[in-house]
């Protein structure tokens, strides 16, 4: 490979970078309280709010349920209206977004709800309040869980980010199709692939490690 295309295989990493770490943000900044809510809002719940539980759900699996491609698409009025323009990095982060907040909400809802309800009984039993619980028992106890829920939704983006590039998004899916597909140089495909597997693993790995730093049950090694 040239100089040139290494120059452009590292500037597309960079994008994808960008575009999955701005996704992640602003998806968990959205999707963790939601998450939550939705654990804890169920008739005779902490918070007990069965319609707008119901409403919320319903939202969350109809906006999973739409194809990313297809989601991509469908929001470009509201891509523009946000970034003005309906293409670039920038523009990706908008669908990469709302495809990551209804699928970390559901992974932290899920994970809020494996803490074992017997802690919840004893937090209530000491008069702790709703919010005390869901802070310091509820989401305390589920942060291995969260984290590797949130390992999964960053695998995701980075697939999802590669898949932009087809619609007119940069990053490493837009530099395979344009150099390894549309002009046949099979060996940028293959680095664009390679590299989009070092990023998965090493996000893998990063996320295992700090699940197995907040899981408690992991006993520490202390060395000989």
């Amino acid at each position: 490979m040239s100089a040139n295309l290494i120059a452009l295989l590292y500037e597309a990493t960079l994008q994808t970078l960008y575009m999955v770490a701005a996704s992640t943000v602003l998806g968990t900044l959205f999707g963790l309280p939601l998450g939550v809510f939705l654990a804890v809002s169920q008739r005779g719940e902490l918070l007990s709010a069965p319609w707008l539980n119901k409403v919320l759900g319903l939202v969350v699996n109809a906006t999973r349920s739409v194809p990313f491609i297809i989601l991509v698409v469908a929001i470009i009025p509201l891509t523009r209206a946000i970034v003005g323009t309906s293409i670039g990095t920038d523009a990706a982060i908008v669908p990469l977004t709302l495809a990551a907040i209804p699928f970390i909400a559901r992974l932290v809802e899920n994970a809020i709800r494996e803490v074992d309800a017997g802690l919840i009984e004893a937090a209530r039993a000491m008069g702790a309040t709703p919010m005390q619980i869901i802070a310091k028992v509820l989401i305390r106890e589920a942060r291995p869980a969260i984290a590797l829920g949130l390992t999964l939704a960053v695998v995701s983006l980075i697939g999802y980010s590669a898949m932009v590039g087809a619609v007119g998004g940069e990053g490493l899916g837009d530099l395979g199709i344009r150099y390894g597909y549309q002009r046949f140089m099979p060996e940028v495909m293959l680095a664009v692939v390679v590299v989009l597997i070092v990023l998965v693993q090493l996000v893998q790995s990063i996320g295992e490690w700090i699940a197995a730093r907040f899981d408690k049950r992991v006993p520490r090694n202390r060395g000989h």
